[in-house]
């Protein structure tokens, strides 16, 4: 019992160095458009959210081992991603607004149009990596609040950005790498 209080302490510690290291790092030097501003607290509150969200992800037969991304940005949580059917849609949709402290979801997962095989799995993971790189080379796009999900070529990119400018740029970068046929933008815009 000891063990596990002194490892939830030390979990709590982790998550708030963590996120005061990622509010760091991520200062931009832009200015021209303030987003609205966040606490620790809710930097912290949020990592919660998703935490949580992935657990009851996982202990749900219905949408386990499903690769969703998720962003949690003041209680609001973005999925994205691919499904087999629109009830696996519905199901993590449902499942995040269990989770306490969710106060909307934004749910942008799509339908996968067919069955991957291993080759196209391999490829899909080599595109997501490159537009990864990509972006990390940007000085424009804050790559640490992009997620990037990759099925067949079909880039999906997700996350909260400052501005249109920077969701627009990201467009443009994963659309430049070479292999991706199309990119779904699925940012929202930080309030």
């Amino acid at each position: 019992m000891k063990y596990c209080l002194q490892s939830r302490y030390a979990l709590s510690i982790l998550i708030a160095s963590l996120s005061l290291s990622l509010t760091a790092c991520n200062q931009s030097a832009e200015t021209s458009a303030p987003s609205a501003a966040t606490t620790i607290g809710m930097v912290i509150d949020d990592s919660v959210i998703t935490a949580k969200l992935k657990a009851a992800i996982v202990s749900d037969d219905t949408i386990k081992g499903m690769d969703i991304k998720i962003d949690t940005r003041k209680g609001e949580v973005l999925l994205s991603g691919f499904a087999d059917s629109q009830a696996q849609i519905d199901r993590c949709t449902a499942v995040a607004m269990t989770i306490p402290g969710v106060t909307k979801v934004d749910n942008k997962l799509s339908l996968k149009a067919s069955t991957q095989t291993i080759g196209n799995k391999v490829d899909d993971s080599v595109l997501t990596a490159s537009v990864k790189t990509a972006m990390l080379e940007d000085a424009i796009v804050k790559s640490t609040d992009v997620s990037v999900v990759t099925r067949k070529g079909e880039v999906q990119l997700s996350g909260f950005v400052d501005n249109e400018k920077q969701s627009i740029r990201a467009t443009e970068i994963a659309k430049g790498v070479p292999g991706v046929k199309t990119v779904i933008n699925n940012f929202k815009i930080k309030r």
